[in-house]
């Protein structure tokens, strides 16, 4: 069974925004700096719309598809000349490429943060310049005043109150560890925020994966030791939750079943584990929505009014799912 949760996203949204200094906001590489993943796109012509986008890395699967949908969607044939800059999950590189943006003279700047905080100076410089930010996925926390035009992305906050009354309608006694993401980032902050407005006083542990299945099976392995009593995982991404599979079948215990396991993001991968009897509960996070991005830029550089934020419509599944819906996933 899969149901809309466009409705709950546009309820919720004046909670979150009243929340936060910033709006609400949804990645890693072994190199040193950004430049390793910078790419130039098209050839430039006068009339397309020069945009520096600076993703925050390639930490997930979720992750991957959303830069596929921005690529191919920040095109040439949709107005824009794309130079495309992967942070690998740094700050510093993400800093370093959003100045290199200002230093070419962009049209518009766009990024997902890797964290909420931090951004006070280089947004102020980016102001300064005279240029329009769209921020994507992420979030952040700014003494800057109008630091952005808009933002477009997942409703986080929604995302942990949907995992939270799942819990709560389907194991009202859970004894719940939670599987975190990357520390202080839009998506840890607002998923916890909303799950545990929900279901706070069942969280008994919680540790972060850092949005990565290898962590997500490190800090499940050290779960099953300090709380021997939990049954029932949080995951605030798939790939957390699919290294929190293999912890538990280390431990000889069978995820889905021992354990209960509730992920965002609803990759096929994901979603794969919900039809293997894995996952039990999985709220998707829309990672395509580069035509609605491309369309916001194109609005933005022309001058026209654009919403202050704009939510992507998205889903929650659980166990009814069948592999052909599965195999159809584009992402």
């Amino acid at each position: 069974m899969f149901s809309s949760r466009g409705a709950r996203l546009r309820a919720t949204a004046a909670l979150a925004t009243a929340a936060m200094l910033a709006l609400a906001g949804c990645g890693g590489g072994n190199g040193d700096g950004g430049d390793d993943g910078a790419t130039a796109g098209g050839g430039g012509g006068d009339e397309l719309i020069r945009v520096g986008f600076s993703q925050l890395g390639a930490e997930s699967g979720w992750r991957t598809a959303n830069t596929e949908s921005v690529q191919e969607s920040l095109s040439e044939e949709n107005g824009i000349d794309l130079t495309f800059v992967d942070a690998q999950q740094r700050q510093e590189n993400q800093i370093r490429a959003l100045r290199d943006f200002v230093s070419q003279d962009m049209d518009v700047i766009a990024f997902s943060p890797v964290i909420e905080t931090g951004w006070d100076q280089v947004l102020q410089e980016i102001k300064d310049a005279g240029i329009p930010v769209v921020l994507v996925d992420r979030t952040v926390e700014t003494t800057v005043e109008d630091p952005f035009v808009t933002w477009i992305g997942s409703d986080f906050r929604a995302e942990g109150v949907t995992a939270g009354e799942w819990v709560a309608e389907n194991h009202p006694d859970a004894q719940i560890f939670e599987l975190q993401g990357t520390m202080g980032s839009g998506a840890q902050v607002d998923r916890q925020e909303g799950f545990r407005e929900v279901v706070g006083d069942q969280v008994i542990g919680e540790a972060s994966g850092n949005f990565t299945r290898a962590e997500g099976r490190t800090a499940v392995e050290a779960a099953l030791q300090a709380y021997p009593d939990m049954d029932l995982i949080f995951s605030h991404n798939d790939d957390m939750g699919l290294g929190a599979i293999e912890a538990i079948e280390a431990a000889g215990m069978t995820p889905g079943e021992d354990i209960t396991i509730v992920t965002v993001d609803a990759v096929k991968d994901g979603l794969q584990a919900l039809v293997d009897g894995k996952f039990n509960y999985v709220v998707e996070c829309n990672p395509v929505f580069g035509d609605q991005l491309a369309e916001l830029i194109n609005q933005v550089h022309a001058g026209e009014t654009v919403p202050e934020q704009t939510f992507v419509e998205e889903s929650a599944f659980d166990q009814t799912i069948t592999q052909e819906f599965v195999d159809a996933r584009p992402y």
